[in-house]
């Protein structure tokens, strides 16, 4: 189907007629044909408007539409029918769009000689999309167009005249395009309310760059409201450089101050970009004397500096008293996942000065660790079965303790210099704490007095001073010790048992 529409306009009061004609039939008037005649040419004749409803080779010729009968007001026309498969075909019905990636997109299927709106007898039933190669209908608007939608697409626009439909077929090549960035002209430094530190007295020079895409857009610099002159002669001017890099350009307005003076501190300074296609960009400075801002930095560095080394004398200072206040109050300490029995392994060492603990002393030692702190001890004469081998049984429980706790005794424990030997080794290759308390009496003569492998495990471990069943929980001893042994895994449950209290136990 081919529609053609004659320019000329007649008023339709008037007797004049716009007559159409086909030079190729001896100028034959083709507005005068009956409808028959009309059918069966293929041909609908209305006014302004010739309709060609099936196009073969009968209708090739020349057409034209004439008011009246003179040749004053003519139009021609010229129809050349090719096969579908011509390339000139092809040509004459492609049609090109463009569209970019990331955006919305709309087909649109061309409207080239295509039947007048409410064209007598003549209804139009809409379009259809297809893309070539693909059965499918399409759609013709894409929420957002990718690279992959590009191609070919077939428009078919449908129309129905006297109970026959006929076509008109049109090919869209679509040619999806990376999405073009957007190029804006901008000041890219200093940025804005920025504040320049300057010395009285000093040469100072301010840039001010900006990318641009125009050679007429320009940059500049203002005091207050008033520009500044290019005059190098002058206190305060700028100088302007350009570098060109393709599309961009990059200017450069360098504001120079031959000497900075205190009036020169108290106003602000504008860089402005007058840019061709888009608004004004502005960016305002600020100068400031770089004396107190040293100052102020250097002020900032002692109070850090002191703060630090104070936060450092009071943590060496009260390290103990922080670390156990973490643990009890805030119960802050590591979990402790190492598959061990006991907290720690509690044994006794003949001490050769008449200083050692007594028994009664050392059961009320544990007892504090046990029932006060809830430390799960292994005690040599609670945990050890009788018979077994005495040096078996502590290396075993050297393995089973996260720590090892040496406490001297008044009486022998039997454990010999081989043991001791044994038990240091162990405690060295299994990287086990070791705490091995002193009695006070026993301090000035412990160096000399203690065997060689008691010497050695004493150097090994940490050491804590007993001074006696009257110390409380906060005092040395206990804060010592403590700190020493890792955090007991369970909670605590009693009190802190007095001696009279112990001693009432004990009855």
């Amino acid at each position: 189907m081919v529609a053609l529409q004659c320019p000329r306009s007649i008023d339709s009061n008037t007797e004049v007629r716009l007559i159409w004609s086909r030079a190729t039939d001896q100028d034959r008037v083709l507005t005068n044909m009956t409808a028959d005649e009309q059918q069966q040419r293929s041909m609908s004749v209305h006014r302004g408007s010739l309709v060609i409803l099936s196009a073969s080779v009968e209708h090739e010729g020349k057409y034209s539409c004439t008011v009246g009968y003179g040749r004053n007001g003519s139009s021609e026309f010229v129809v050349t029918v090719n096969s579908a498969a011509s390339r000139r075909c092809e040509d004459k019905q492609n049609y090109s769009q463009t569209c970019f990636t990331q955006q919305s997109c709309k087909l649109n299927c061309p409207d080239v000689n295509v039947p007048v709106v409410h064209s007598p007898n003549i209804t139009s039933n809409g379009i259809q999309w297809y893309k070539v190669g693909e059965s499918l209908q399409k759609d013709n608007y894409f929420p957002t167009v990718e690279k992959q939608n590009s191609g070919l697409y077939t428009c078919v626009r449908s129309y129905q005249y006297q109970g026959q439909k006929y076509n008109m077929t049109f090919t869209v090549i679509l040619d999806v395009q990376p999405k073009k960035a957007e190029k804006t002209a901008a000041i890219i430094s200093p940025r804005d309310d920025d504040v320049i530190h300057v010395e009285l007295g000093s040469t100072v020079v301010i840039d001010c760059t900006a990318v641009t895409y125009s050679e007429f857009d320009d940059v500049s610099w203002l005091i207050g409201e008033f520009t500044v002159d290019q005059d190098s002669n002058l206190p305060v001017f700028f100088n302007s450089t350009r570098k060109i890099e393709g599309d961009e350009i990059q200017t450069t307005a360098s504001l120079v101050f031959r000497k900075i003076s205190e009036d020169d501190l108290s106003k602000n300074y504008t860089c402005k970009l007058a840019a061709v296609y888009q608004s004004s960009d502005f960016v305002t400075i600020h100068l400031r004397n770089a004396h107190p801002q040293y100052l102020l930095l250097c002020l900032c560095t002692v109070c850090i500096v002191a703060a630090l080394t104070a936060a450092v004398i009071v943590y060496v200072r009260f390290k103990i008293d922080i670390v156990l206040f973490l643990r009890d109050t805030l119960g802050c300490h590591a979990k402790i996942s190492d598959d061990k029995r006991y907290d720690a392994f509690v044994m006794g060492y003949k001490s050769h000065a008449d200083s050692g603990l007594s028994a009664e002393d050392r059961r009320w030692l544990e007892n504090v660790l046990e029932e006060k702190f809830g430390y799960r001890l292994c005690l040599v004469e609670r945990d050890i079965q009788p018979g077994e081998a005495l040096a078996n049984a502590v290396l075993d429980c050297i393995e089973e303790s996260r720590a090892v706790v040496l406490i001297p005794s008044s009486s022998d424990p039997g454990l010999g210099s081989g043991l001791l030997t044994a038990i240091h080794e162990a405690l060295v290759e299994r990287q086990t704490r070791l705490i091995f308390i002193e009695s006070e009496m026993g301090e000035g003569s412990a160096a000399g007095s203690l065997a060689e492998a008691l010497q050695l495990l004493s150097e090994t471990g940490k050491c804590v001073t007993w001074r006696g069943r009257g110390a409380t929980a906060s005092s040395s001893f206990w804060k010592h010790l403590r700190f020493y042994l890792l955090p007991s895994q369970r909670p605590r449950k009693g009190r802190f048992l007095s001696q009279t209290s112990y001693n009432q136990g004990l009855i």
